[in-house]
């Protein structure tokens, strides 16, 4: 159970955005309430955010030999706790942003906050494949982020799952590494932009699987993913294609559903921010981290935008 019932700052995530908030508002003495999230059916859905699901983080400044995704979490875990910040496990049920203070229903009980950081992340979309999970977390070979892994598939065939902007980019990207990059996508037309469509068909390492689903990734410990079954939507014959990769770029959900009609969102349901601030539409309300950064997605950005978030906040209870 959280040991007040009344905070200052209730962050809602403890990936980097959140964390990094938590540092800088405990160092700022307001004796923040660190929500972890967890403790649901999503076995992705872990305290520490998308970074604990990751292996080797080779783009994090001040780690010059890389470091593991966990490992970093925790590394930043132990610097807020050192800093007096409060941590909840389970994730947020419910809340009210009508009246002041907020009213947050966590899994251990109502708390309320003079003002609230959130700081919930965006969950990639993934194929729901039995064995997808363990390659994510265990063996190595899917990914979801190609900035963040495609150094590690140098000279390697991949595939990117996708047919929008975002699949475009990520194959475009992978071929500064890739020895060949094939787009399957499940349907004839592409949803991407026609810009982003030429940029991938012009490149002479990418190629196409259009009308066409993965079915079984295929591989197994100690050497990661070998290829996928592939099943052509209009035949329904199935092949098998070799691959030391897979990359979805299917999308991200914002972890927003709590602030439905309470706050401010794009289309996609991303937190607004306003005035080059974290500040979202309701004052004393402010979102870090990739809850409301749709385009860059790092775990660098985030923590910086979860700095800015507690001066943010800082400055609003000062006033």
């Amino acid at each position: 159970m959280p040991n007040k019932e009344r905070y200052r700052i209730v962050i809602l995530g403890s990936g980097p955005a959140g964390l990094t908030a938590a540092l800088y508002a405990s160092r700022a003495n307001l004796e923040p309430l660190v929500v972890e999230g967890g403790g649901g059916d999503d076995p992705t859905d872990i305290p520490g955010g998308q970074l604990m699901l990751t292996t080797d983080v080779d783009n994090y400044p001040g780690f010059p030999e890389g470091i593991l995704g966990p490992e970093l979490m925790t590394r930043m875990r132990k610097q807020v706790e050192r800093f007096g910040a409060e941590f909840a496990t389970g994730a947020l049920k419910e809340v009210n942003l009508r009246e002041r203070p907020f009213s947050l229903k966590l899994a251990e009980g109502t708390v309320h906050s003079d003002v609230l950081i959130i700081a919930s992340g965006a969950t990639a979309r993934w194929l729901g494949l039995p064995e997808e999970l363990e390659f994510r977390t265990k063996i190595g070979g899917v990914s979801a982020c190609a900035t963040c892994d495609g150094f590690f598939y140098k000279n390697k065939e991949v595939l990117v799952v996708g047919g929008g902007d975002t699949a475009m980019e990520e194959a475009t990207f992978l071929t500064k590494f890739a020895s060949k990059v094939t787009i399957v996508h499940r349907r004839e037309e592409l949803r991407a932009s026609k810009i982003m469509q030429d940029r991938a068909q012009s490149n002479p390492k990418v190629a196409w699987l259009l009308n066409s689903e993965i079915q079984q990734i295929l591989g197994g410990a100690g050497k990661g993913v070998t290829g996928a079954k592939i099943r052509n939507t209009k035949t329904g014959a199935v092949t098998e294609v070799a691959a030391g990769g897979i990359f979805m770029a299917i999308g991200h959900v914002p972890n927003t559903a709590p602030f439905k009609d309470q706050l401010e969102m794009d289309e996609s349901g991303y937190l607004l921010t306003h005035g080059g601030t974290t500040a979202t539409s309701l004052p004393g309300v402010f979102a870090a981290g990739d809850v409301q950064d749709h385009r860059y997605r790092q775990a660098i950005t985030a923590a910086g935008s979860g700095c800015m978030a507690a001066i943010d906040a800082e400055r609003f209870l000062d006033h």
